[in-house]
């Protein structure tokens, strides 16, 4: 079981479900939720302020949604690397949750290495079970 996960999606009933599944397969401790990627961002940077702290206590998993206002997931995607987030937190995953199908958009993901599946939504019962022998 991870100590924390991260959702980050503007679409407040994928939210909601995201933490219900990831409850009931007793994937995670603690479940975070941000509604863009400028939120997101903003928790990251939260984190980095502190780096003794944030060294034991950031989510090792975030769910990405790429299609939200303020900041998109490839957006967040980009600055998150400018800001050399990945050096800070190296164990940091991300998993693209969205319900694109383009061949482009996962071809894309595969381009950042901190990205290391892209799912389709919604999030279930099934992908998690799957999930929980790889992390």
């Amino acid at each position: 079981m991870l100590d924390k996960i991260f959702c980050v999606d503007d679409d407040p009933i994928t939210l909601m479900l995201c933490k219900k599944v990831i409850e009931r397969v007793e994937f995670a401790k603690e479940i975070l939720t941000a509604q863009n990627g400028e939120e997101a961002i903003q928790y990251f940077h939260d984190l980095a302020q502190n780096p003794n702290d944030a060294s034991a206590s950031y989510p090792k998993l975030t769910f990405l949604d790429l299609n939200m206002p303020v900041m998109n997931g490839w957006e967040f995607l980009e600055v998150y690397l400018q800001k050399g987030y990945q050096n800070l937190f190296p164990d940091a995953k991300f998993i693209v949750l969205s319900s694109t199908i383009d061949p482009d958009d996962v071809n894309q993901a595969k381009k950042y290495p901190i990205v290391v599946d892209f799912l389709s939504k919604p999030i279930t019962k099934e992908m998690l079970e799957d999930l929980k022998t790889r992390f």
